[in-house]
C-alpha cells in the first residue's frame, strides 16, 4: 500500500489546476514526460535496491559508486528535504483543519498532528505500516471513485450528463493553446509532484523479503502512474474547459460538482488532509531511517544508532521530527508566511537526488558488468535509457532557470548543496586522518 499510495500525493490533488492553467489540455504531455522520467528513475533505483536493500538506499549506493563524500552529501540533502517537507505538510494539514475550526489557532493543529505521528513512528514499524495502509486506502479509494465516476460522466452514463466528446480537448485554442512552451512550463509545474516514490526502497529494507518487496513495488509503477495521474488529469481536461475558473482552481472539486456529487469541496478537503498526513507520516519514517543509515556509516552522530526493543531508531525519529516542532513556533509567530517559506527552502533537492541515483546506477552497473555479477533486476536499455533520464533531469534544471520562482529555489538548492559538499569534504578528511596509524 505504501508503494501504491506513494503515487498519490497532495501534489496531484493540489497541483493539477496550476498545470492545466499553464499548458491547457497539453498538460497531458507534461504528465507523460514527468511520469516517464520517474519510471526510469525508479527502475534504476530498483536495479540497485534489489541487489542490496538498505535503509540508506540511494545514499548508500552513491557512497559505493563515488565514495564517502557522495553518500554523505546525498544522505544529508535528502534528510533535510524530508524534515522540511514534514513541517510544510503539518502546516498544510493544519490550514485545512483551521478552516473547519477557525476558533482554534493553526499552530495547535500543527502541534497535534506532529505529536500524534511522532508517537506512531516511535512504535514498531508494523504500527507505522498500519497507519500508512489506512491513509493510503483513503487516497486510493478517492482516486478510483473519481476515475469511475468521471469515466461514466464522459460517456454520459450518469443522471443529467451527456457524452462530452473531444470538445474541451480541441476547442478553446486547441490541444496546445500555449504551444510547446506551455507544455515545458507545465512539466516544471508537475514534475516535483512525483517526488516521494523513492521512499518505498527505504521502507522495503525492513520487509521480510526486501529484494522481492522492491521488485514487486517498482514493477507496477507504470500502471500506477498511468492510472492515477494521467487518468485523473485526462478526465479533468475532457470534462472541463481548460480556461474556465473551475478547471484552474480545483479541478477535482469542479468535476465532482459537475457530475452531481454533493459536498464535493468538503470531501476533497478530507482527502487532501489525509494525503498531507500520509506524506508527513511516510516522510518522517524516511528521514529517521536515512539519519540512522548515516549514523551507521559514521556520517551522523553515533547516538542516533540507539534502537528500541522493537527495532525502531527512536533517537533518529526524534532528531528528524525536531524541525516540525519548530514549525509550531513559526505558525504561532507568522501563520500566513510559514508554508511558502518552508517550500522555498527545499528548492530542487529532489532533482539532485534523482541525478545522484542515475549517476550511481551508471557507475555501479559498469562495475557489475565488469565483474560478471548477476543482477536479477536490470535497467531497461542500459546505458542509453539511463543517459536519457539524466538528460531529462538536466533539462528540468535548465527549465528552472527560465522561471523566476523556480530559479530562486534552484539557487537555494545550489547554495545548500555547496555547504553540504564542504561539510562532506571536511568530514571525510577528518575520518581519513583518524584512520591513519
Amino acid at each position: 500500500m505504501l508503494a501504491i499510495s506513494g503515487a498519490i500525493g497532495a501534489g496531484l490533488f493540489l497541483g493539477a489546476g496550476a498545470g492545466i492553467r499553464t499548458a491547457g489540455p497539453g498538460i497531458l504531455i507534461s504528465y507523460c514526460l514527468a511520469g516517464l522520467l520517474m519510471v526510469l528513475v525508479m527502475r534504476m533505483l530498483a536495479e540497485m535496491a534489489v541487489a542490496q536493500p538498505s535503509s540508506g538506499s540511494f545514499s548508500v549506493y552513491a557512497e559505493k559508486a563515488f565514495g564517502r563524500w557522495a553518500g554523505f552529501t546525498i544522505g544529508w540533502l535528502y534528510w533535510w528535504l524530508l524534515v522540511v517537507v514534514v513541517a510544510a505538510e503539518a502546516t498544510g494539514a493544519a490550514a485545512i483543519a483551521h478552516s473547519w475550526l477557525p476558533g482554534v489557532p493553526q499552530w495547535v493543529f500543527v502541534l497535534a498532528s506532529m505529536a500524534a505521528l511522532t508517537v506512531v513512528n516511535l512504535f514498531d514499524v508494523g504500527r507505522f505500516g498500519e497507519f500508512e495502509f489506512w491513509f493510503g486506502a483513503v487516497k486510493v479509494t478517492a482516486v478510483v471513485a473519481f476515475l469511475v465516476l468521471g469515466t461514466l460522466a464522459v460517456f454520459g452514463l450518469l443522471p443529467d450528463t451527456h457524452a462530452v466528446g473531444l470538445t474541451n480537448l480541441t476547442g478553446h485554442g486547441g490541444f496546445l493553446p500555449n504551444g510547446v512552451s506551455g507544455v515545458m512550463t507545465g512539466l516544471l509545474a508537475v514534475v516535483f509532484s512525483f517526488g516521494g516514490m523513492e521512499l518505498v526502497t527505504i521502507a522495503a529494507a525492513e520487509a521480510p523479503d526486501p529484494s522481492d518487496a522492491v521488485r514487486r513495488a517498482t514493477r507496477t509503477v507504470i500502471v500506477r502512474l498511468l492510472l492515477f495521474y494521467i487518468g485523473s488529469v485526462a478526465l479533468m481536461v475532457l470534462l472541463l474547459p481548460w480556461d474556465s475558473a473551475s478547471a484552474t482552481t480545483s479541478p477535482f472539486v469542479s468535476v465532482l460538482q459537475r457530475i452531481g456529487i454533493p459536498a464535493s469541496a468538503g470531501l476533497m478537503n478530507v482527502v487532501v488532509l489525509t494525503s498531507l498526513l500520509s506524506a508527513l507520516n511516510s516522510n518522517l519514517y524516511g528521514a529517521s531511517r536515512m539519519a540512522f543509515s548515516l549514523a551507521r556509516r559514521g556520517d551522523a552522530p553515533r547516538g542516533l544508532l540507539h534502537v528500541s526493543a522493537t527495532g525502531v531508531p527512536r533517537r533518529a525519529v526524534l532528531a528528524s521530527v525536531a524541525f516540525g516542532f519548530v514549525a509550531v513556533i513559526l505558525n504561532f509567530l507568522a501563520p500566513d508566511r510559514v508554508l511558502p517559506f518552508l517550500l522555498n527552502t527545499i528548492g530542487a533537492i529532489i532533482l539532485v537526488v534523482w541525478i545522484g541515483i542515475a549517476l550511481s546506477q551508471l557507475r555501479l552497473r559498469r562495475s557489475a558488468d565488469r565483474t560478471g555479477r548477476d543482477l536479477t533486476t536490470r535497467m531497461w536499455g542500459h546505458p542509453w535509457l539511463s543517459w536519457t533520464a539524466l538528460a531529462g533531469m538536466t533539462g528540468v534544471l535548465a527549465l528552472m532557470c527560465t522561471d523566476d520562482d523556480a530559479l530562486t529555489q534552484l539557487l537555494s538548492t545550489a547554495a545548500l548543496t555547496v555547504v553540504v559538499l564542504l561539510a562532506a569534504a571536511i568530514h571525510t578528511t577528518r575520518a581519513r586522518n583518524r584512520a591513519k596509524p
